[in-house]
């Protein structure tokens, strides 16, 4: 089918706003944002991982973020990594915890010493998916709550390796937090948060902070309130006249200085020329008649 017209190109008419062509935040720019996220909540985490170990306050301590891909997120051997939807966009958030981990929170939870069995098994047991289960629930809010995200953060599944999970890639970048829980003289065991390079803006808030494109404004105009009623001191500098030091330190009452008034006379505004005019009269009134503009 031959087309009524000839194709030709738009793109170099093409007008874009500014605001989509700002270029995204670089990672220098964003992992600070993430590693002051990850400090605030290493403190919420105090209190909120306390169901975990009898009421008691834990010590959280929190990792500067680390870049790496998704394929050597979850450390080797028995583990239980979890997927998350984070926010309105639903930005795929990771978090792993190691199965030694579990198990000791699970003998805990039962009135143990908080020991894992050795050797350990080959697969987390049901009761440990429910253990795992509640450390996601515990870490949602306050996670949601530091980032700022709504609608917040939601578990979505979990499995032993991330080929299982099914998640994304394993090659994709991403920023990494590493907290460490410790109760007294317990053992501390980790926690680790992944985050998606490319989400990263949008859950450190850098995409939603970030400052506007700015305007030109208008300039303002001398009619208009309030600049229209504003006094100014117009002078009209109608001679100067140098003197030496010493004729003006001997001037006497009625000495008579010669002046001549110059054709065209300044007309300023403090230091700033207006413009120039002839000097006349008005109704007997010394006056000054416009002949230039500056």
């Amino acid at each position: 089918m031959k087309p009524e017209r000839s194709l030709v190109a738009q793109r170099p008419l093409a007008r874009h706003s500014a605001a989509l062509l700002r270029p995204a935040p670089a990672a220098a720019e964003l992992l600070p944002l993430l590693a002051r996220a990850g400090d605030q909540l290493a403190r919420k985490l105090r209190l909120t991982l306390a169901p975990l170990h009898g009421g008691e306050a834990v010590a959280v301590e929190c990792s500067q973020p680390e870049e790496m891909i998704a394929g050597g997120f979850a450390p080797q051997g028995l583990v239980s990594i979890s997927l998350h939807a984070a926010g309105g966009e639903n930005h795929p958030l990771l978090s792993v915890v190691e199965g030694d981990t579990v198990l000791r929170l699970l003998d805990r939870a039962f009135g143990g010493p908080g020991e894992a069995p050795s050797p350990l098994p080959r697969e987390l047991p049901l009761s440990a998916e429910l253990m795992v289960q509640r450390i996601e629930t515990l870490i949602a809010a306050p996670l949601a709550a530091t980032l700022g995200l709504e609608p917040g953060i939601r578990p979505l599944r979990r499995a032993a390796t991330l080929a299982e999970l099914a998640a994304m890639a394993e090659d994709t970048a991403l920023a990494v937090l590493t907290f460490a829980i410790r109760e007294g003289a317990r053992p501390p065991w980790t926690l680790r948060l992944g985050f998606p390079m490319a989400a990263l803006a949008d859950l450190t808030g850098a995409a939603r902070t970030a400052p506007a494109p700015k305007r030109a404004a208008a300039p303002a105009s001398p009619l208009d309130a309030p600049f229209a009623e504003m006094p100014l001191c117009v002078r009209a500098v109608l001679v100067d006249v140098p003197l030496p030091l010493s004729t003006l330190s001997a001037l006497e009452v009625g000495q008579v200085l010669a002046v001549s008034v110059a054709r065209s006379v300044p007309l300023r505004i403090g230091e700033t020329l207006v413009g120039h005019g002839t000097i006349g009269a008005v109704d007997d009134r010394v006056a000054l008649q416009l002949t230039q503009l500056a």
